[in-house]
């Protein structure tokens, strides 16, 4: 035994990885053999070629980035070199595809370099006041080359020219920019009207007066900035630059719909200003509004974009960086006015789109936790697992767009959220009849009950066994609802819930395998087909929130802070969860046990036990262990009827009761709320004009506000020319949105420039 034991220890012995071998992650590795690479992933060799071709390693470097094998971090580590050369070579790839890969190493050829003979002119130029871009631009190089050459000068850089403020005007005072004077050579971008000498009385189309910048470089802001600093400019006026194939440009097609969705005049009157600042309120809506249109996700997407680039699409010489990005939401949501901003937009968009709140679409939404904190769990439907996790609960309106969201205490179910949702919709709609579409989480006879006496309408899934019904009975209707060809095989009958309290009418639909599907509803004005549309138009939500996962990175956490929680919340009591578990193996023993008996007593040769007598001498060892599983059964019955079943949190943790800090997540998912919305309403537009808009008109959508646009600035007018797209048929559609938009005279915000989109032509 002792040998054999020695020789079970060697039977695993510790993996020695070859020295030619180098592990990139638990997936990935490479393995050196001879004048060879071989790169191989979960066993498949994906890659292989020789030390000397520095373009296929490359592309293989590319190759495990791009197909979410590696990250850029591991594949730096793996193949020597930096993150910055791998970005390097996946720019390069993409820009001019394999051959652009083979660009040699050290200093690009064909560009120039500043010779040592220049320094004394690069000097002379700085002391006169020049321009780092201005100099490049003379002497024929980048401003980087000029920067760099500049520190090896040691050159010290002066700070901006410091303002003269007028005499006795109270520092920090936000009215002061109307009162500073304006060189007679600079001239605002956003003049006075004619006939008007009253700068403050000219407004935009909101009632909002304009900023004044005094700045008469688009691309050089150091006035504005100086303002700021000062605490004499709450928010940098939006001054504009010429340029063509402007990156991103194409996102201003969107900003009509922004505009009139009314998110800048709903944030100027919930949350006012967010103090002195060149990014102010105003701004920092228009950059986050743009960016979830521009699909970047999250703040920190910021350092994968150009800020220069970025800027010119928001009036402004650069974009807020991350760090900026992020204290400005921490100072909004620092005022905890997220509800009151989400409400108000509701209230805009019901007053705008009412004939869409006939049917109210209402689900959860899950939101996985993947910190370090204790949250409560909850059930994952897409991952079938119960995780920590948030549930918001949305409210969709008919045609699918978000109306507004709330997030449950502690992942509260349907049931419970029903009433304070539907409370919110009630003094969003007013006293109208609003049908409430929702799936079986939200199955409660009682609830139904009490939400119709509330004056609202319910249809939902019927939950549980119910009778089936004979394919006889089934009648097929079709019809076109919305613009949708529908066809149903569906019985229309009545049923009573809580014992004849509740009558309803229950629709049901039989699938082509034989399933029946039943729906409820307490409407008996609709049609049956019209019932079953509804309730299956349900999916538009799904939809919705798989879009927004996916495009929008809905899931996605801003931040990981947490707030103390409500230690006095009630949650189910773990001692009787415990008890009634034993309660359950106890019944099942006891059930056991009888069946056992009763199989005995089945089997019992009467000639030899005629009488009962005999048969239970026969059998007392089983009698008996039915009569102890019997008294377990009542005391654990007893025990637990002695135990509640809900007892405060702070009972159950010892530690602090936290959750997730609501403000800011719920703040950032109504600015994706609303860019869905702007989103929606360009969808809508190009419909008619777009034959395959059911299938890819959001795609469409997409692709023209990441286009490349030149923008043309005058005094009264941006116009925004988007490049082609893919395809004619594309692009013609594009052009009729373009003059969709230009039916509705919008400016943009902060601004007085109107609004003009054209396409270019493709020649």
């Amino acid at each position: 035994m002792a040998g054999a034991k020695g020789t079970q220890r060697n039977l695993f012995s510790e993996l020695v990885v070859p020295a030619t071998t180098i592990i990139i992650n638990d997936r990935c590795l490479i393995r050196a053999e001879h004048d060879y690479r071989i790169i191989v992933v979960s066993g498949i060799v994906l890659a292989q070629y020789g030390l000397e071709d520095r373009i296929a390693e490359a592309y293989a470097m590319v190759s495990l980035i791009e197909q979410g094998w590696a990250t850029q971090k591991e594949v730096a580590r793996a193949f020597g070199c930096s993150s910055r050369s791998v970005r390097r070579y996946q720019r390069r790839l993409a820009d001019g595809g394999l051959a652009a890969l083979t660009r040699a190493g050290g200093y690009p050829s064909g560009r120039r370099r500043l010779s040592h003979s220049r320094e004394r002119l690069l000097r002379s130029l700085k002391e006169q006041g020049t321009a780092n871009r201005e100099i490049a631009r003379r002497l024929g190089v980048t401003p980087k080359a000029i920067r760099k050459l500049l520190k090896r000068m040691g050159w010290c850089e002066e700070g901006p020219e410091q303002i003269r403020l007028p005499m006795g005007a109270p520092g920090g005072d936000p009215n002061l920019s109307a009162s500073l004077p304006v060189p007679a050579t600079e001239a605002p971008q956003n003049p006075v009207p004619p006939g008007d000498p009253n700068l403050s009385a000219f407004v935009s189309l909101d009632d909002e007066p304009l900023p004044v910048s005094f700045d008469t470089n688009p691309a050089d802001r150091r006035v504005d900035r100086v303002l700021a600093y000062l605490g004499v400019l709450d928010d940098a006026a939006p001054l504009f630059r010429s340029g063509t194939r402007v990156h991103g440009g194409g996102v201003l097609l969107a900003m009509p719909a922004l505009v009139q969705s009314g998110v800048f005049t709903v944030a100027r009157k919930i949350y006012g200003s967010i103090g002195p600042a060149f990014y102010g309120l105003r701004n920092i809506f228009v950059a986050l509004l743009l960016m979830a249109l521009l699909r970047i996700k999250r703040p920190e997407g910021l350092k994968e974009h150009s800020p220069d680039d970025l800027g010119r699409v928001l009036g402004l010489d650069r974009a807020p960086e991350v760090k900026t990005l992020r204290r400005k939401l921490s100072r909004l949501a620092a005022l905890g006015r997220a509800a009151d901003f989400g409400r108000a937009l509701a209230q805009k968009r019901v007053a705008d789109r009412g004939a869409a709140m006939g049917f109210l679409y209402i689900d959860g939404h899950v939101r996985v936790y993947h910190g370090q904190s204790t949250l409560p769990k909850t059930h994952v439907a897409r991952r079938r697992l119960a995780m920590p996790a948030t549930t918001d609960y949305w409210v969709n309106d008919a045609l699918g767009d978000p109306l507004f969201v709330v997030t449950a205490e502690a992942n509260a179910g349907m049931v419970k959220m029903l009433p304070p949702v539907l409370e919110e919709v009630r003094t969003l709609v007013g006293e109208r009849r609003v049908t409430i579409v929702f799936d079986r989480g939200g199955f409660s006879p009682k609830l139904f009950l009490k939400l119709i006496g509330d004056g609202f309408d319910v249809l939902t899934y019927r939950k549980g066994r119910s009778r089936r019904i004979g394919r006889s009975r089934f009648v097929s209707y079709d019809a076109v609802i919305d613009g949708f060809q529908v066809s149903y095989k569906l019985a229309d009958q009545g049923v009573r819930l809580l014992d004849g309290k509740l009558r309803m009418r229950q629709v049901t639909r039989l699938g082509e395998g034989g399933h029946q599907t039943p729906i409820l509803t307490s409407r008996r004005d609709l049609s049956a087909v019209e019932v079953a549309f509804r309730m299956f138009e349900r999916w538009r939500q799904e939809n919705f929130f798989k879009y927004l996962r996916e495009e929008y990175a809905l899931d996605a956490l801003v931040d990981y802070d947490v707030v103390p929680d409500n230690a006095a919340r009630d949650v189910p009591n773990p001692k009787r969860i415990e008890i009634t578990a034993k309660l359950q193996q106890a019944r099942a023993e006891f059930e056991r046990l009888t069946a056992e008996y009763g199989a005995e007593a089945f089997m019992n040769p009467e000639p030899s036990r005629p009488t009962m007598k005999g048969f239970k001498a026969a059998h007392g060892k089983l009698a008996k262990s039915i009569r102890e599983a019997f008294d377990r059964v009542t005391a654990l019955e007893r025990k637990r009827g002695d135990t509640p079943a809900r007892i405060p949190i702070g009972d159950v943790v010892k530690k602090e009761i936290i959750k997730l800090d609501p403000e800011r997540k719920l703040l950032t998912n109504l600015v994706k709320m609303v860019a869905y919305q702007a989103e929606s309403d360009l969808f809508h537009l190009v419909t008619p004009h777009y034959k395959r808009a059911t299938d890819e008109g959001r795609t469409l959508i997409q692709s023209a506000l990441a286009a490349p646009a030149d923008i043309v600035v005058s005094a009264n007018e941006l116009r925004v020319i988007v490049a082609p797209l893919s395809s004619p048929h594309r692009t013609r559609a594009i052009v009729c949105l373009c003059q969709e938009l230009n039916r509705f005279p919008t400016t943009f915000p902060g601004s007085c420039l109107r609004l003009q989109f054209s396409v270019a032509s493709g020649k």
